[in-house]
């Protein structure tokens, strides 16, 4: 028995599928109205939360576009509908926004759902490829991408009309992130693990040794000893000692790696301890500013070769101190030495 070919894969069919969701989505730009500044003034004037529902592949895009929206300022979730048949219509609240999708517009179980939505007092945006539909009509506010062919071969498996919700639900979310004013500052602090809030990420947010707490602040005017047996106080110590003088403004640093090469080459370790330290440390040590971003910290401290870098107020007093395992792992962005 010969064994089956394995058949080609037909790329004239990928390539005919991209063009023509390209060109869906494309045309989606002559639709966007007054039907679309609607929805969006609903959406930002929303005063609860906005529910994104849809069955089957459409409430799937709709979980997208609900992931989108609460991660650009706009809280929001989805409801799957036959679920909420069955107990979550609780989720829906009066001073909610629904966000439908259908392509068709007459899938039964979302038009069951949507009769309670309304009744519970929320408004309803659809979108949908027929405004002529029962969610068209229903919708306070529809917005209609029109009829699509789809994509696929057997002209069944939703492919462009997806595509055309998901952009829509993309335009939507950004459009009302730009009427909240939303900002970088904002849209890192919902994205705590992802790459551009640690690209965001401040000094004052990285450094895990801060004054007060961990780290070690000194008068200039203590000796060497007075100034290792005051650190020493400090719970878990930093790596290095900030020096201040009278105003507290910051005049020098000294290290761990300071003292070792003190007392390698020192001959007397007594008078070594009881010398000021303002004549051991650095003098005017490199640092940063509360505000600034780690990726400036991570460029001093790799541009200079330091292991401890002191954050100061705009005083010049310190606040901190920023470590550089502070910022292993830390995906910052590239600086220009």
């Amino acid at each position: 028995m010969r064994p089956m070919e394995t058949p080609l894969p037909d790329l004239e069919l990928a390539r005919s599928t991209l063009a023509a969701e390209a060109r869906a989505v494309a045309a989606l730009a002559d639709r966007i109205g007054e039907d679309f500044a609607r929805a969006a003034r609903t959406v930002f004037d929303c005063p609860g939360k906005v529910v994104l529902t849809g069955m089957g592949k459409a409430g799937i895009i709709a979980q997208k576009i609900s992931g989108t929206l609460a991660s650009t300022g706009t809280q929001s979730i989805f409801l799957h509908p036959v679920e909420a048949m069955h107990g979550d219509l609780g989720r829906v609240q009066r001073d909610d926004v629904v966000i439908a999708l259908s392509d068709s517009g007459v899938t039964a179980e979302l038009i069951r759902c949507l009769n309670h939505v309304k009744g519970r007092g929320a408004k309803l945006i659809a979108i949908t490829g027929s405004a002529d539909s029962p969610l068209g009509r229903f919708a306070d506010v529809s917005v209609c991408y029109g009829p699509v062919e789809e994509a696929c071969p057997l002209g069944l498996a939703p492919t462009v009309s997806t595509s055309c919700m998901l952009a829509l639900g993309d335009a939507l979310a950004l459009t009302v992130m730009r009427m909240r004013k939303f900002t970088p500052e904002e849209f890192a602090a919902f994205h705590p693990a992802g790459g551009l809030a640690m690209k965001l990420m401040k000094v004052e947010d990285a450094m895990s040794f801060r004054t007060g707490e961990r780290l070690a602040v000194v008068d200039e005017r203590l000796t060497l000893a007075e100034a290792l047996a005051q650190a020493e106080q400090s719970p878990r110590r930093a790596g290095a000692i900030l020096i201040v003088d009278g105003q507290g403004k910051l005049t020098g640093i000294f290290t761990d790696a300071d003292l070792r090469r003190l007392m390698v080459r020192s001959e007397g370790v007594a008078a070594l301890t009881q010398g000021p330290i303002s004549r051991l440390m650095k003098r005017d040590p490199k640092r940063v500013r509360v505000g600034a971003l780690a990726s400036e910290a991570m460029a001093v401290i790799n541009r200079h070769r330091i292991d401890e870098l002191p954050v100061v107020d705009d005083s010049d007093r310190p606040v901190g101190l920023i470590d550089v395992q502070d910022l292993i792992g830390i995906q910052t962005v590239t600086q220009k030495p």
